[in-house]
């Protein structure tokens, strides 16, 4: 485990529990918008095609949104992990610790800088990223 003060534990578990909090009322709230959003209702009565094209975007974006926050909460709850099984702040490819102000800003960090980066840079021209 990374050499991280009790301190700077409890404000990163803070900063979790408040996350994941905040992602689960997020995913409820857009998937009740999303149910009482027909489709039919975004189109309009008017079925022409620019008024189609539209409701089709708003469902992609709001299922993209949904997607998004699904997987950063999924990032969140592991993080949750990592700190009960004593792994948490370890950079799960090189194994360093994760500087304290990098778990401060992202608290579900997996890297440290230097592997974030050459992970991004790897996988930047489109190429699928291994989980």
């Amino acid at each position: 485990m990374s050499e991280l003060t009790d301190q700077q534990m409890d404000q990163l578990r803070a900063a979790l529990e408040k996350r994941h909090a905040e992602l689960a009322r997020d995913i409820r709230e857009d998937l009740k918008a999303t149910g009482s959003e027909r489709y039919a209702d975004l189109a309009g009565e008017v079925n022409d095609s620019g008024d189609e094209s539209v409701a089709d975007q708003m469902v992609d974006i709001n299922a993209a949104m949904i997607e998004r926050e699904l997987v950063e909460l999924k990032a969140v709850e592991g993080a949750r992990r990592r700190m009960e099984e004593g792994d948490y702040g370890d950079c799960i490819d090189c194994g360093v610790d994760i500087p304290f102000a990098r778990l401060f800003a992202y608290p579900a960090a997996t890297r440290c800088i230097a592997c974030q980066s050459q992970r991004e840079k790897t996988y930047a021209q489109g190429r699928s990223a291994p989980a």
